[in-house]
């Protein structure tokens, strides 16, 4: 497994209603990020050109799309996400969705991440939405699935790391959303974890959004969690 240059285990979410305000903060950010998360918030506002720009300044960018359709319109969607640059992609962990991800990035550098469960659920909602299992049992039978398929990882909350690092051992990057630092609010996330728990319980890269955007100085923010994270590496 390559070695992970420790700026790139933090991931800022850009998850923010507009383009204009996301350069804003990646020029705030400066060299304290090397790497950005957009998702469909920002897409929808434009943002898929920020992917090539960003790609373009030596940025990497995670875009998550969350894709899930019938495989010949994901397979084609993939190989458009290839054209952008970016460095991974996420989809819904389904079979059928993740075999047509890998087929439409054949030949690429981009890297399919997929989606096991929500961190906004609990077993409760998955119960709500006519899941027989819970949310530790999904995230396992999904894991398995995304290896055997050859996904090049998974995204998870914080919770479900360690679990998942000794069931698939280290072949596949594991990246985590629900990122709390000490004393943060947990917003609508359900499955919270601090940055250097998750690091010590074998998260590759952290997703991080509102402790760093909505700081008062997003990038004294930014440093602090990645001081956290290169203690918690040791």
């Amino acid at each position: 497994m390559s070695v992970i240059d420790p700026r790139d285990r933090m991931i800022v979410a850009l998850d923010l209603p507009s383009v204009r305000e996301a350069e804003a903060l990646v020029d705030q950010l400066g060299d304290s990020v090397s790497f950005y998360k957009i998702g469909m918030e920002l897409v929808y506002a434009g943002g898929l050109d920020l992917v090539r720009q960003l790609s373009s300044r030596g940025k990497k960018v995670f875009l998550d799309l969350k894709l899930h359709d019938i495989p010949n319109t994901v397979e084609k969607a993939t190989a458009r996400v290839v054209d952008l640059g970016a460095t991974f992609l996420t989809v819904h962990a389904f079979p059928q969705t993740m075999k047509a991800a890998l087929a439409g990035k054949a030949g690429s550098p981009l890297k399919i991440l997929g989606v096991t469960v929500m961190t906004s659920y609990n077993d409760d909602d998955l119960i709500e939405a006519g899941y027989a299992m819970g949310v530790r049992d999904l995230v396992a039978h999904r894991a398995v699935q995304a290896k055997q398929i050859g996904i090049n990882g998974l995204i998870l909350s914080p919770e479900e790391v360690g679990a998942m690092r000794a069931l698939l051992g280290p072949g596949m990057a594991l990246v985590t959303p629900g990122i709390r630092p000490a004393g943060s609010s947990k917003g609508d996330q359900k499955r919270v974890m601090t940055p250097g728990e998750a690091i010590r319980a074998g998260a590759d890269h952290l997703v991080i959004g509102r402790p760093v955007t909505a700081a008062a100085d997003p990038k004294l923010a930014a440093d602090a969690i990645f001081a956290e994270i290169r203690a918690a590496i040791g």
